[in-house]
């Protein structure tokens, strides 16, 4: 197993306004949700209590600690509905093809290097389903406040740019917050025959 992550013990979700993520999440009930390095497991935790939804959530890390604290509170608060699994995204998602309604990337990609972000792109592209939601959270590129350096930022474009090579089409990008943005992005399912593209 690969050693701790370079962002391991931290979440941006303190830094993003709340309930307006949250606000941007509109999937069926019952979805399956997959939190793709989740850490410690909050954005997991905080989707597992929409009571209305009850969605399936797998929560994916390769650091065995932030599984470990994530499994206690699991444990801890008695809930159901949150899967917790030891993986590196960017070599292989332990989950079926086409299993997924939506996966979550929070302040992923820029920590991973452009041949993992790739291969994990790749692997979101298997376990979506056709038509399925990939949500990015990532810090705005400018230089203050928290957040990792400017030069490994992400900006909008470059997210847009990275993705559509990897059948990803950008729906919408809102700011959630002083310092992060939230693009969302669907996987382009299979058109008929005669159907114009978007």
């Amino acid at each position: 197993m690969a050693g701790k992550p370079p962002a391991a013990g931290k979440s941006s979700f303190d830094l993003i306004h709340q309930k307006r993520f949250l606000s941007l999440i509109d999937l069926p009930y019952k979805s399956t949700v997959i939190d793709l390095a989740c850490g410690a497991g909050r954005y997991s935790i905080e989707l597992s209590r929409i009571e209305e939804a009850q969605y399936n959530i797998y929560a994916i890390d390769l650091w065995e600690e932030g599984i470990d604290a994530l499994n206690a509170l699991i444990a801890d608060a008695n809930i159901t509905n949150i899967h917790s699994i030891v993986a590196d995204i960017s070599r292989k998602i332990p989950l079926e093809s086409t299993c997924a309604d939506m996966c979550l990337m929070a302040t992923v990609l820029h920590d991973l290097s452009k041949e993992a972000r790739d291969s994990a792109l790749r692997e979101v592209d298997r376990v979506l389903k056709p038509d399925g939601i990939l949500m990015i959270i990532e810090f705005k590129k400018i230089d203050f406040g928290p957040g990792p350096p400017v030069g490994i930022r992400l900006s909008e474009d470059e997210i847009e740019n990275l993705t559509v090579k990897h059948n990803f089409a950008k729906i919408s990008c809102d700011e959630i917050g002083e310092f992060t943005y939230l693009m969302k992005l669907q996987k382009k399912g299979t058109l008929p025959m005669g159907s114009v593209p978007f």
